[in-house]
């Protein structure tokens, strides 16, 4: 769904410099699998820490700043959280109900804002 949404975010995923020539190439190529688990294993974080999500406020900073150095527009976040309630509606069914997805947008919506002070933040010595 998150090239259905925008289309211009597939060139920011290159692996090893190269270009995939469509979403269903980049889809499938195992480094594209491997960062939608780095994804899901920082909504585990984040998850896991609801109660105290500062204490990954200096990580997803950082991680922010990683992803402004490789052309990742901040805005692209909504577009990547819109995908992430998209495959929740669609594994629970039923279950995601407007409370879970208000809960679901609440968290996203933190873990972007704290990635969105990496955007913010400037390198040392500017």
């Amino acid at each position: 769904r998150l090239f259905d949404l925008d289309p211009d975010l597939l060139p920011l995923f290159q692996y090893n410099c190269k270009q995939f020539a469509s979403p269903q190439e980049c889809l499938s190529a195992p480094e594209f699998l491997d960062h939608i688990r780095k994804v899901m294993l920082v909504i585990d974080a984040a998850v896991n820490h609801l109660e105290n999500l500062s204490c990954l406020e200096e990580y997803l900073c950082n991680l922010g700043k990683k992803h402004q150095a490789v052309g990742v527009k901040a805005e692209s976040f909504s577009t990547v959280g819109e995908s992430l309630l998209y495959m929740l509606e669609k594994c629970l069914g039923a279950a995601f109900s407007p409370d879970v997805q208000e809960a679901w947008s609440k968290l996203y919506g933190a873990v972007v804002k704290a990635m969105r002070r990496g955007w913010e933040t400037l390198p040392e010595g500017d």
